[in-house]
């Protein structure tokens, strides 16, 4: 009876995403029965200021658990993005902008207000610098917290008593516990399990003043991802989501690792892919929405250059994270598509043949090489996007970057419009190739790359960094792996399983083709690009 009731226990997991809010209902095999949706709002007061509410964001994750939720669900998982939470004594929200409005208080992960701090924490050259690659973005959390300072100190400064990563202000909101994850503090906040704060750090930028009270303002308990947080869902949280009070919660995840957690650790046996019989460490994850992340773990810590890390237990508990990344990928692809003058066109023909936009590009290059008598890599062999619109992440570590276009024609029609989608899906997969020459100059070994997230549902996407790389290219055949992910996490704190990697295997389709004649091209946009970046 026991093992017949088993089958029917549930895990829920929550993905605060940079736009929307997405819950699933997850089995014990990982597979996802339902899933509910709502978008958040998202302001831009200022250039480079992107700003949101955790009111919002927590009221839209209580709206989607209750439409998925139901009996038997024995554990809850979140995974936000990186972004800061500011709250004050009461646990109120605190205005991040001066604009004053306490609701607007965080500062999301792709807001840049901080560079010029972020470039003075990197000229400090401390030693903490040498787990993120050697410079400090202005999306990890000090600089955000230095701007704060410096620009808001009579108002939000002042009042503030609580900042945290959005992930771990989701599990604070649910069982009323201030443990941060691992996740969290070492990827976004230089802490290290080992030897926690470093206070030289803090007090050599500016910031000596959160080290008061045993650093209460940033945590002074941490825990693994997956672990159980406070004693589960408190009783006002679980009337708010639906679920049974004391409801198992785990410590948190960011976002693109949760991804990570839901794909990296599957089982391939029988593809004969590279990665089998391999260690887990042969593998990296490519996590591809609005920006997309590269991640790769190893036994021993790895430092690259313009990569992030290495994180010990930032992901996977007892292995170290190296995390490469692309700050604009998906929403680099919809600002040059939708921007271009041709965009009517092409939104018209797409409703016309009851496509989406970017199912139309495909076919609409498809039909274009195949007129010309060409393949379809070689037809933007005379356009050259350079992709850092939004600064590079890695492994040139740039905030300051910008995007650049050659080889546009006069014309502005439908055909230029695709291969300039093409172009740019290109260079996107070419930043891929040099982030993992990077790690791989840095001592990894990958084998295999495992994709998830929106951009890896586009098969043109998957095709061209297939084709650049040369590697072969696994897609989970439970396309939500960072909804999974994020289940996981609950699956764990409820005691279930005994590990994440226990728990984090899924079964799997792969992908893979390549074009010898596109490697010719991709040695000639490299060797241009190299030019540029010179």
């Amino acid at each position: 009876v026991q093992e017949q009731n088993d089958r029917f226990w549930y895990y829920v997991g929550v993905d605060v995403g940079t736009a929307s809010v997405r819950a699933a209902l997850v089995t014990r095999e990982g597979q996802v029965k339902t899933t509910a949706e709502e978008m958040v709002t998202i302001w831009k007061p200022h250039s480079d200021h992107y700003v949101q509410s955790s009111t919002d964001i927590w009221a839209k994750c209580c709206s989607t658990v209750r439409v998925v939720q139901r009996n038997q669900v024995r554990g809850v998982g979140f995974d936000a993005t990186c972004s800061l939470v500011v709250l004050d004594q009461n646990f109120q929200p605190v205005a991040v902008n001066q604009d004053g409005e306490a609701e607007r208080n965080v500062v999301m992960w792709m807001d840049h207000r901080a560079a010029e701090q972020a470039a003075r924490i990197t000229s400090t050259g401390h030693r903490v610098l040498s787990r993120v690659g050697g410079v400090m973005s202005p999306e990890m959390q000090p600089p955000k917290l230095l701007w704060l300072k410096e620009n808001l100190r009579a108002t939000c400064w002042r009042d503030a008593a609580h900042f945290l990563d959005l992930p771990d202000f989701l599990s604070w909101k649910a069982t009323a516990s201030l443990a941060r994850s691992l996740c969290t503090v070492v990827c976004k906040w230089t802490y290290c399990p080992t030897e926690k704060w470093d206070t030289s750090f803090w007090t050599a930028i500016g910031l000596e003043d959160l080290l008061e009270n045993d650093h209460s303002k940033i945590g002074s308990v941490t825990c693994c991802p997956g672990s159980p947080v406070g004693e589960g869902l408190t009783q006002e949280a679980a009337a708010e989501l639906g679920l049974d009070t004391g409801t198992a919660v785990g410590a948190s995840l960011i976002d693109a690792h949760a991804g990570g957690l839901g794909v990296i650790g599957a089982d391939v046996r029988g593809f004969s892919l590279p990665c089998e019989d391999q260690p887990i460490t042969s593998r990296m994850a490519m996590i591809c929405g609005t920006s997309s992340c590269h991640m790769a773990i190893s036994q021993g810590p790895l430092f690259v250059p313009g990569v992030w890390g290495p994180y010990l237990s930032g992901m996977v508990p007892e292995l170290w994270l190296n995390e490469g990344g692309q700050s604009a990928t998906g929403r680099l692809i919809d600002h040059v598509v939708k921007g271009h003058v041709a965009y009517p066109q092409l939104q018209e023909q797409a409703v016309k043949g009851g496509e989406h936009i970017y199912s139309y590009l495909n076919r609409h290059l498809s039909f274009m090489a195949k007129d010309l008598g060409a393949p379809l890599e070689l037809l933007a062999s005379s356009l050259h996007v350079w992709p850092d619109f939004h600064g590079n992440r890695s492994p040139l570590a740039d905030p300051t970057l910008r995007g650049a276009v050659v080889g546009l024609p006069l014309s502005q029609t439908l055909d230029d419009l695709a291969l300039l989608y093409l172009a740019t899906v290109q260079a996107l997969a070419l930043g891929t190739q040099h982030i993992l020459e990077a790690m791989t100059q840095a001592g990894h070994n990958i084998t295999t790359l495992f994709l998830c997230g929106g951009l890896s549902k586009n098969p043109l996407y998957v095709q061209i960094h297939a084709n650049a790389t040369g590697l072969p290219l696994v897609l989970p055949a439970q396309t939500e792996a960072v909804l999974v992910g994020a289940a996981v996490l609950g699956a764990c704190a409820s005691h279930d399983y005994s590990s994440i990697l226990v728990r984090a295997v899924l079964s799997l389709s792969f992908y893979r083709k390549k074009y010898s004649v596109f490697l010719r091209l991709h040695v000639h946009q490299r060797e241009y690009m190299a030019l540029m970046n010179d």
